[in-house]
């Protein structure tokens, strides 16, 4: 049998070689993104931006008033917001296995970082204590807890994924980790994050596809501790009571709730103009935190708000399409969790402005002013936007369906 030596590669073919393998590189680079990286990235920058406007309307007014810069308030926002947009993009690119060894640190160094409120670093404001004060900047630990909630649940019912349909498989340790959280939280006395906290928990479950009998029981006892905490606590029940439908709480527990109406109804469908708000000299309170929405409808009118709806549709939109499309159970419950911490906290908001809810001091993500708030709300989507790149793009699918020329060809 005779053997015949392989000809030695050329320096042509190891430069093709070369090349071709370069060529594959930056094809890998510059591989399309996924429609739901599109729409979230979108509808976070478009939100983020209006948002910074807003702020600097709602807060110039006053601001001046006190003799401050007027640009002060959208400035401190603004440099949360040039630290957030990169990070999110930065964060977009990390691996889901590090995600996944994560979630563990990120759950008990927010927990940590929330227990801070109780020491001497730890600011109260308005009967909540729940902001710590850094180097100059306040800093709202829980906005972080809400994240590591997710991604924590999530890694935990992944490694139990074959049990779930157990119940003590499911409560432990979600439940009483998941409790401890939201009890650190509590202690500040800050209901509305504390409720934010608990949907989360409960959203996580909900997509990590557990039996209803099992997923009944959580949802009773986040109700009855609501239910708990509002009762012993006669601020918050005069407030959940109020009747402000009237004027006879004017000037009680209705007057945020009617100036932002008011704002609201003043707007119109066009709006008053950008800047020409008149809630916003001193009538409404929280102008650019927990009523910033009013201040939209007042000046951008109806328009306005539809458009801030619209770009939040978007963004659910995009993140359920992750939670639909994905194979990976983690991915499934920790998008599950931010989507729902994001838009229920959104609506959470909205429904105070409108009147639906009585006020919970729960910001509008990505509007409303709070550094921390927004660079937590960024993270999140940071982390969705690489859940959403592990999505295959259509022209991925359709090159898969597609077989490659040459191949499996057979000529007669």
């Amino acid at each position: 049998m005779t053997q015949v030596a392989r000809p030695p590669r050329s320096e042509s073919g190891r430069t093709s070689s070369g090349g071709l393998a370069a060529r594959v590189s930056l094809g890998k680079r510059f591989t399309p993104v996924s429609t739901e990286f599109l729409m979230i990235a979108s509808a976070a920058l478009m939100l983020t931006i209006f948002g910074l406007v807003m702020v600097l309307s709602a807060t110039s007014a006053t601001a001046v008033s006190k003799g401050e810069n007027p640009m002060d308030g959208a400035l401190r926002q603004g440099i949360f917001a040039v630290l957030g947009i990169p990070l999110m993009f930065l964060i977009s690119r990390l691996p889901i296995a590090f995600l996944k060894r994560m979630a563990w640190p990120a759950l008990f160094g927010s927990i940590a970082l929330q227990l801070l409120v109780f020491t001497p670093l730890g600011i109260e404001d308005g009967g909540n204590r729940n902001w710590i004060m850094i180097a100059g900047f306040t800093l709202q630990p829980s906005e972080f807890l809400k994240l590591a909630l997710a991604l924590w649940v999530g890694y935990v019912l992944l490694r139990k994924q074959t049990m779930l349909g157990t119940w003590h498989q499911v409560f432990i340790p979600v439940v009483p980790v998941g409790a401890l959280a939201i009890g650190t939280v509590i202690a500040g006395k800050d209901l509305g994050t504390a409720m934010v906290l608990v949907i989360v928990l409960l959203g996580c479950l909900f997509f990590s596809g557990v039996k209803l009998r099992l997923f009944i029981l959580p949802v009773l006892l986040g109700i009855v501790a609501v239910i708990a905490l509002a009762v012993t606590s006669p601020d918050r029940m005069r407030r959940i009571t109020a009747t402000c439908s009237d004027m006879s709480a004017y000037t009680g527990d209705c007057y945020q709730s009617i100036h932002g109406i008011w704002g609201m109804a003043s707007g119109g469908i066009f709006g008053v103009g950008l800047g020409n708000s008149q809630e916003k000299y001193g009538w409404l309170p929280a102008a650019g935190n927990d009523f910033i929405f009013a201040i939209v409808g007042e000046e951008l009118g109806l328009i306005g708000c539809i458009v801030v709806l619209a770009l939040f549709t978007l963004f659910t939109v995009g993140a359920f399409h992750i939670i639909r499309k994905t194979d990976d159970p983690f991915i499934r419950v920790a998008a599950g969790g931010l989507t729902v911490w994001i838009t229920g906290q959104a609506v959470f908001n909205i429904g105070v402005v409108i009147g639906l809810f009585p006020v919970m001091g729960v910001p509008l993500p990505f509007m409303s002013q709070g550094g921390t708030a927004l660079l937590a709300v960024l993270i999140a989507c940071g982390v969705l936007l690489s859940f959403a790149r592990t999505l295959k793009v259509p022209e991925a699918r359709a090159a898969e369906r597609t077989p490659s020329a040459g191949r499996g060809r057979v000529t007669r």
